[in-house]
């Protein structure tokens, strides 16, 4: 996926790759090897007529009059494609100055300037918008489709160097010295070149494993391949999310908001684009160690981009002391006034049921079809996006907090899809006014990931079914009023096709629930023995041997959440330890770290939400944000607890609600385990989403 979300974004970055394509950028960086002095004039002068780094000027001064976000789309297609050139530069230093030009910029006092080699038209140097004649020393640096430089010191006198004369630029158009825009506009379009290059690096990869065979079999047909791969989707959705939002909160025009977004990219885009640069050439293997592969231009790229921006450690401390000060991502989200028509009586319903009293409030939010708004109607309002995005936010100024259906928000859905009408009428408004409680009945011993496997078996009988086996991880199974069970009922075909779904009456003759004990000391989680359980006929969903395609149901009007970049419970507890206590630089660090995974996490669900608002399906983030999420709960909740030090060994009995701190983080470090094995192990995820998403062969 682009950065750009909207359909003129994606547009844009689509016909740009393509252009930059046509140019034979890659061509041209193998042509320049050796010669310092290379400008690749005619790839600027094709950028420039095109006015790719012009994007984001005004129109009265020659630009397109774009968003800092459009110039990001740009940036990021073009570095897809690798382009020389020195655009980079030349978009940060057109969008300071408010002129188009090529530009070379000096981010940091004292430091390289970006993209100064070549013919640079304008410096932008230390503190100063433009300077008069200044000798530059360029080099090749590592990155051979750049030319970065130097300017000459009193110890580099000697050294044979390139002068490069400053334009005009107009006093009303420097950036101020104090202002700072520099680096974080830097930051930002850096950070879309990382993601272009991240992109590349991916879809390279995963090409090579489509056709690649070794072992008679095509490599991305063995786990590990799927697994490395899954790997690099995560870490390439993340960049492209973290360099969003910094391109989003520049043109918000809120400082501190893009400061933070900011330093979310720096901490995230470049080692993750080192990273699947390196991983790209571990999946090519020998032919990516070569100098003919492409792969290594792209790793120079990348190795040398995050040596630009700097180390992300002192960044992330940053992200402490700002988070620790009370700041969070703040995300609008624009409805682009589609609201406005339904906000008024949406607002008036979210205010009337925030009068009643507390226990009168669920009625009231299932008759006004708001539990459950994308549900459709009598049941809910087969609400499209932007009502549902309204309806939260209504409920939530006023102060409403919708209950959570748990498993009736897995059970509801199948019924209303596949039901008849007598198991709505039967099931669906108690289920909403909470008279119901669901559990589900389809991990096994032997099948857990691996649902097909599934052995409770049920046979006919005499106006239905007999159920006989055995369920394990059951939630609430000891309270549940009625459970969804899977069982075979024809063990004669494929594992698939042979699955029924059924609805379990949990006081039925013939169930035993057995509390099981997990590493917490709690027992949340229940087995469940099925001995010649009856089920009649009338409690089967759709006809026998559906099951499995039932289990896999989600309504085509899918629910879309409230967009939020909060942070986790665990994040938002290491930060309240970074603030009360005396953190050593490795320690905050860790927890600036993970207040850049969490938001990354937040924003994931953000583009989600925006792209349903634009009429589109899911993309790759949606099944990234479960992964992604996993490690951010784990770790972090692993971190609070090795924060507190020794006390760890002599902390009082364990609780979700103990008195002790502590006690409660060492609860929540032992829960977090199961995230990675609940709802599908972290390693069975990978490989749907290398098979389902990247394409890789089973």
């Amino acid at each position: 996926m682009s950065i750009g979300i909207s359909d003129e974004q994606v547009e844009l970055a689509d016909s740009l790759r393509k252009w930059a394509a046509s140019l034979a950028p890659l061509e041209a960086v193998r042509a320049a090897e050796g010669d310092a002095a290379a400008d690749f004039a005619p790839i600027w002068a094709a950028a420039a007529e095109m006015g790719v780094t012009a994007i984001a000027v005004p129109e009265s001064t020659g630009g397109g009059g774009g968003t800092v976000l459009d110039q990001a789309v740009a940036l990021e297609a073009c570095a897809h494609e690798l382009v020389p050139g020195g655009l980079l530069g030349a978009a940060i230093g057109s969008i300071l100055t408010k002129r188009p030009g090529r530009y070379g910029v000096q981010v940091r006092p004292g430091g390289v300037v970006w993209d100064g080699g070549g013919a640079a038209e304008t410096l932008l140097l230390d503190g100063v918008a433009a300077t008069a004649p200044a000798d530059l020393l360029v080099e090749i640096g590592l990155d051979l489709s750049a030319r970065h430089a130097r300017v000459r010191t009193p110890d580099t006198q000697g050294t044979e160097g390139t002068e490069c004369t400053a334009g005009p630029v107009g006093a009303e158009d420097r950036d101020d010295p104090a202002d700072p825009r520099r680096r974080l506009l830097a930051v930002t379009l850096a950070a879309a070149e990382a993601a272009g290059v991240a992109r590349w690096c991916l879809e390279t990869a995963v090409d090579y494993a489509k056709v690649r065979e070794q072992f008679g079999q095509r490599i991305g047909s063995f786990q590990a391949i799927k697994h490395l791969c899954a790997q690099m989707l995560e870490t390439a959705e993340s960049v492209t999310a973290a360099a969003w939002d910094a391109a989003v909160a520049a043109d918000a025009g809120d400082t501190e908001q893009w400061a933070f977004a900011a330093d979310v990219a720096q901490s995230t885009c470049f080692d993750g684009a080192v990273e699947v640069a390196k991983s790209c050439i571990q999946v090519l293997g020998g032919i990516g160690f070569t100098y003919e592969h492409d792969a290594h231009l792209y790793l120079r790229r990348a190795l040398s981009l995050r040596a630009l921006v700097g180390a992300s450690d002192a960044v992330a401390e940053r992200l402490v002391a700002a988070a620790v000060a009370g700041v969070r991502r703040r995300v609008d989200v624009d409805l682009g006034g589609r609201d406005e028509p339904i906000r008024p009586e949406v607002r008036a319903t979210a205010e009337r049921i925030a009068a009643l009293p507390g226990p009168d409030r669920r009625a009231a939010l299932v008759e006004a079809g708001y539990l459950a708004p994308h549900w459709p109607a009598p049941y809910g309002l087969g609400a499209d996006p932007t009502t549902q995005i309204v309806i939260d936010q209504e409920l939530g100024r006023a102060g409403v907090e919708r209950p959570d259906l748990v498993i009736a928000g897995w059970a509801v859905p199948t019924l209303l899809a596949h039901g008849t009408d007598d198991q709505r009428e039967r099931f669906v408004r108690p289920s909403l006014l909470g008279e119901l409680t669901w559990c589900q009945l389809f991990s096994e011993p032997g099948a857990g990931s691996d649902l097909a496997a599934l052995r409770t078996r049920a046979t006919r009988v005499d106006g239905g079914w007999s159920l006989t086996g055995q369920k394990v991880w059951t939630s609430v199974a000891e309270r549940a009023d009625w459970g969804i069970c899977l069982a075979r009922t024809d063990p004669d075909v494929p594992q698939h096709k042979g699955i029924t779904y059924f609805l379990v009456d949990m006081r039925s003759p013939g169930i035993e629930v057995r509390p099981l004990r997990e590493i917490t000391g709690e027992a949340l989680f229940n087995e469940v023995f099925l001995d010649d359980v009856f089920v009649p006929d009338a409690c089967v969903v759709a006809a026998p041997g559906d099951g499995w395609r039932l289990a896999r149901t989600t309504l085509a009007n899918e629910r879309v959440a409230m967009a939020s970049a909060r942070l986790t419970k665990s994040v938002e507890r290491a930060v309240e330890l970074a603030s009360t206590r005396e953190l050593g630089a490795v320690d905050r660090v860790e927890v600036g770290r993970q207040v850049a995974l969490a938001t990354v996490c937040a924003l994931l669900g953000v583009r989600t939400t925006l792209r349903a608002l634009g009429g589109r399906s899911p993309g790759a983030e949606s099944s990234v944000a479960k992964l992604l999420g996993v490690r951010s709960r784990q770790d972090a909740a692993e971190l609070v607890v090795r924060l507190q030090g020794d006390a760890l060994a002599v902390v009082g009995r364990l609780g979700k609600e103990a008195d002790d701190a502590l006690a409660a983080d060492v609860w929540e470090q032992l829960n977090t385990r199961c995230l990675s094995i609940a709802g599908g192990t972290t390693q069975i995820l990978r490989n749907v989403a290398a098979e389902r998403i990247l394409g890789l062969p089973r």
